[in-house]
């Protein structure tokens, strides 16, 4: 088996003892252990990757994107830090080249109850979202993402609905489950049985064939909005329609179309 490349996702609600959302702000009381346990858990599966004779690329894409520390990674790894003003957002960077994706610290979607941080994109924006008709989480849009590059999914770590959610999306993937929400608390794995689960896991996915996911077309994207004010600038964007006071609905053909428009939503 010759040499190849991967792609991680790392995103900061899934990470193992993450539980409030001030542990996800830079500045704020515990946000600097999150922060390590977030590179640490990113380590755990770059080791698996680099180990197994391959390279890997990691994209940081919580909040301002500089999180993860980079010198915590395994030497070899290259980290993608800050917003490139890209489609793929979380996925910025990907391309036909690589021959997986694994997402790292992913959470339940908006309107979940799988974790007290459960949302898609932006809590103060959006109640849910889905994409026909069925809920869309952040992983749900980055596997797509990922998929119309031809690339599959191969594994993910996070809580146990995301974990639960991603393999009924993606038959075949690797999931490794840190932490359980009930209500505003989490269950957690103590921190480095999360990060030697995330290594054995990753391993383990690379072995297998998991094939790319179906891209369906059309793709309908629905979004339920907070604010009637960022409904009515949804609906100067071309194409998009009101379903109902808070609901606005958009026809896509292809997840990169999809990334554009929800970009477009949410900055207006």
């Amino acid at each position: 088996m010759g040499k190849k490349k991967y792609f991680i996702s790392a995103d900061l609600e899934g990470i193992c003892d993450v539980t409030a959302w001030c542990e996800t702000e830079k500045g704020c009381d515990g946000y600097a252990q999150a922060q390590i346990q977030m590179s640490r858990e990113t380590a755990a599966a770059c080791e698996a990757i680099l180990e197994a004779g391959h390279e890997v690329v990691v994209r940081d894409g919580h909040d301002s994107a500089r999180n993860i520390l980079h010198d915590m990674l395994p030497r070899g790894v290259k980290l993608m830090r800050g917003w490139a003003n890209d489609p793929g957002e979380m996925m910025a960077g990907i391309d036909e080249s690589y021959a997986g994706a694994l997402y790292i610290g992913y959470h339940s979607p908006a309107g979940s109850s799988g974790s007290p941080l459960a949302h898609t994109i932006n809590k103060n924006v959006i109640n849910w979202m889905k994409i026909n008709g069925k809920t869309a989480s952040e992983f749900t849009l980055n596997s797509l993402y990922a998929a119309q590059m031809g690339v599959p999914s191969v594994f993910i770590s996070g809580d146990a609905m995301m974990c639960s959610l991603a393999k009924e999306e993606v038959p075949g993937i690797v999931a490794a489950a840190v932490k359980e929400g009930m209500g505003d608390s989490t269950i957690n794995m103590h921190p480095a049985d999360a990060c030697r689960m995330i290594k054995e896991y990753t391993a383990a996915a690379l072995t297998l064939n998991i094939p790319v996911r179906t891209v369906p077309d059309p793709l309908v994207l629905e979004i339920n909005l907070k604010h009637h004010q960022t409904v009515r600038a949804a609906l100067a964007l071309p194409g998009v329609e009101q379903t109902d006071e808070s609901t606005v609905r958009y026809i896509a053909h292809s997840p990169r179309e999809i990334n554009v428009m929800r970009v477009c939503i949410m900055r207006e």
